[in-house]
């Protein structure tokens, strides 16, 4: 439904995370019965969870962990660790900046050129542990640098940028060419971001195996406030959803969708997947594991841009290892830990022994449903009251 703003335009209502909640079922499952595996085409994690392809959270050694407990972490490309052999020093410089100064030594550090023994050597680190590992770059670089680490084994590649769509006008710059990209990519292929029907099914309709949704929501990311553009992620997931549901049924290709940025919490993860998520990245959260190269400040992938900067860089502590993180045992009461353990108790309350079951539960908009009967726990500071 549509709301007349003025004269001729109207404007649709959309809603965020934080706005709804999920209703239990009538009929409940034990959470050690649900199956929350992603398929991303032949390929299939045990845990629905992405690290994001920046460079606080995923090294290396994050990757390496990544895979080994279920998930997948997303090596940038275009990042830090392909670009200084020992990035150790660059990430020094970017913590130690004051805020003020943040942006401009994130802009400086990042004017190092790419060096492509570099990809290579971090691809063949983690490989040789038997590793799974997910590579990233951005469109206007996917046809130089994904082939390269895809010769070194990676198992997953990821186009991604701010906005990526099929369609693209330019009087100088040629469009990306999707049919010699799926010709070229043989390994699963995940293409984003996006947030609406249409252009989720025009990534669909040119090969991705997986689509990520979100343009703005990120803890680091300050696309919204610098170019207003970006739509909640509750209502971006189900519009993106929708597309998928509607592909699969004219061709038969299940093409999942991944929740991109927004996401702090189990009941974030909850909340996404029920309005049609197949599964989520994550960044922050990673970001904040005692084996994240960040060392507990995050940054956006788009902060360091030379022109137009649309990230910051934040601060986001050393809370746990990445396992208390996704798996438990969780020692906080805020929701930060444990995420999968979250994740499978509350499809278990919403009777939803898949991903898919949890696809249908019920939703209802609730902006209130953070603070409604918490007055004690804000008055003390505990809990829901921080």
């Amino acid at each position: 439904m549509e709301t007349e703003i003025g004269i001729g335009r109207k404007a649709r209502r959309a809603f965020g995370l934080d706005e709804i909640a999920l209703v239990p079922a009538p009929v409940a499952v034990d959470p050690d019965d649900v199956d929350i595996r992603l398929s991303i085409g032949n390929l299939t994690l045990q845990i629905p969870v992405l690290a994001s392809a920046m460079d606080a959270a995923v090294d290396a050694k994050v990757a390496i962990e990544m895979s080994r407990l279920g998930g997948l972490a997303v090596l940038n490309l275009e990042g830090l660790h392909v670009r200084y052999e020992e990035p150790s020093s660059a990430i020094d410089r970017i913590v130690s900046a004051s805020k003020e100064e943040a942006v401009c030594v994130l802009q400086e550090v990042y004017r190092e050129p790419i060096k492509t023994d570099l990809i290579r050597e971090r691809v063949r680190e983690v490989k040789r542990t038997g590793a799974r590992l997910g590579v990233a770059a951005t469109p206007v670089k996917a046809l130089e640098l994904l082939p390269i680490a895809l010769e070194e084994g990676a198992d997953v590649a990821v186009i991604q940028s701010t906005v990526t769509t099929v369609r693209f006008f330019s009087s100088t710059k040629p469009a990306l060419k999707w049919e010699r990209i799926r010709r070229m990519i043989e390994v699963p292929l995940i293409v984003g971001n996006c947030v609406s029907y249409e252009a989720a099914w025009e990534l669909m309709e040119v090969g991705a195996d997986a689509v990520l949704v979100g343009v703005g929501p990120g803890a680091a990311c300050t696309t919204r406030q610098v170019v207003g553009v970006g739509v909640p992620q509750a209502t971006a997931i189900a519009d993106v959803a929708a597309a998928r549901d509607e592909f699969y049924k004219r061709t038969g290709k299940y093409v999942a969708v991944i929740a991109d940025g927004g996401m702090r919490t189990g009941a974030d993860i909850c909340k996404a997947i029920a309005c049609g998520a197949d599964g989520v990245m994550m960044g922050s959260p990673i970001a904040s594991a005692f084996e994240a190269p960040g060392r507990g400040y995050h940054w956006g992938m788009a902060t360091p841009h030379p022109g137009l900067p649309r990230g910051t860089r934040i601060y986001v502590g050393q809370v746990a290892p990445l396992k208390v993180i996704l798996l438990g045992p969780a020692t906080k009461d805020d929701g930060t830990l444990n995420l999968v353990g979250a994740l499978r108790n509350g499809m278990g309350m919403c009777g939803a022994r898949t991903i898919k079951e949890m696809h249908r539960c019920q939703i209802v908009i609730a902006p209130i449903i953070g603070t409604e009967g918490k007055q004690l726990q804000r008055e003390q500071g505990v809990g829901q009251g921080r």
